[in-house]
């Protein structure tokens, strides 16, 4: 029997999810679920899903895997609808980039009955210029060669943990095992301090001294660089998300502010180091991109799950169980 997976949220995440799963249509069911009447056929008409359900407690309520692809601003209050509906033993996965405060929603409002686990994707290398957003920037090979982060709580369900393994696997991407703070961490720097900075910059600039000259003349890298906080889930997900990880954000805005500091110095005490720095910051751009293209994430198997047949983790013990018990039932 396929596996019945519910996707909640149809954007850039939510809609590659579905469009990567579409290749696996013998071994998945898929439902998608939108705020947005327009977006859930959108997403049916592009293939992302395979049904729609507008009505948020049916379309979880006999789901295998619930996937919460949401602003955090919409994500504890999906989880107190959700919660009386999810089946036994269903699993629960959220991809929004703060965890520690997420699990503590889970705890509080998901039924003991029911498996939390934390998944922060990143996307695949030949997509990192993409210009497009929400659904439209969805796209089947998305997550191909890349990882997803994977942080569950303490005692969390092994079976669980395997089950989302083998989702990321189909997805073509690698399952990299953290804990929550870890995680956090993490999408801190690779997430949140992008956005922030673009922040910073247009707070420095707009409406100071020299704007109303500024505004007629600021260039495609101005634009570029202020582009991060306008490709956010917005100004209050992106409060909610810094506040959330106040220390984690807080250390690194002071590694950022320090690197500006030395470059300010080099620039007004010491041209070559400024130079040279400008230069090695470059060339580790280049050698970063050359190493994500190549994804050779292989080489990390002290982080990763083992990573048995996708087929034999999907749909394997537990899943075969379930189908089992309903065909019996």
């Amino acid at each position: 029997m396929p596996v019945k997976i519910t996707i909640i949220g149809l954007g850039q995440i939510g809609g590659s999810i579905g469009l990567a799963l579409a290749a696996h249509k013998d071994k998945v069911v898929t439902t998608g679920h939108d705020k947005d009447y327009g977006v859930e056929q959108r997403a049916k008409k592009l293939g992302a899903v395979d049904q729609t359900n507008h009505n948020l407690p049916d379309a979880v309520e006999n789901a295998d895997l619930v996937i919460l692809a949401l602003p955090l601003t919409e994500m504890r209050e999906t989880f107190r609808f959700i919660a009386q509906d999810l089946r036994k033993d269903a699993v629960v996965v959220d991809t929004a980039p703060v965890k520690a405060e997420v699990v503590k929603w889970a705890r509080e409002l998901l039924p003991e009955t029911v498996h939390y686990v934390g998944i922060a994707p990143a996307i695949g290398a030949k997509h990192l210029a993409m210009t497009e957003t929400a659904l439209d920037a969805a796209r089947a090979d998305l997550f191909t060669k890349s990882v997803f982060l994977v942080s569950a709580p303490p005692g969390a369900s092994e079976e669980a943990l395997q089950l989302v393994s083998g989702f990321i696997g189909l997805l073509d991407s690698i399952p990299v095992l953290t804990d929550f703070f870890e995680s956090d961490g993490l999408m801190t720097t690779a997430h949140l301090l992008p956005q922030l900075i673009s922040a910073a910059l247009l707070d420095a600039t707009l409406g100071k001294p020299g704007w109303s000259d500024l505004r007629k003349t600021a260039s495609r890298n101005f634009f570029a660089a202020t582009s991060t906080l306008a490709d956010s889930d917005g100004a209050e997900a992106l409060g909610m998300a810094s506040i959330h990880n106040r220390e984690n954000v807080a250390r690194a805005l002071n590694n950022f502010i320090n690197a500006l500091i030395d470059l300010r110095d080099d620039l007004e005490n010491d041209e070559e180091s400024f130079r040279k720095r400008l230069s090695s910051s470059l060339q580790g751009r280049v050698n970063w991109l050359l190493e994500r293209d190549k994804a050779e994430w292989s080489k990390m198997p002290e982080e990763s799950f083992e990573r048995p047949s996708l087929m034999e983790t999907l749909f394997g013990s537990k899943l075969g169980r379930m189908g089992k018990k309903e065909k019996d039932g």
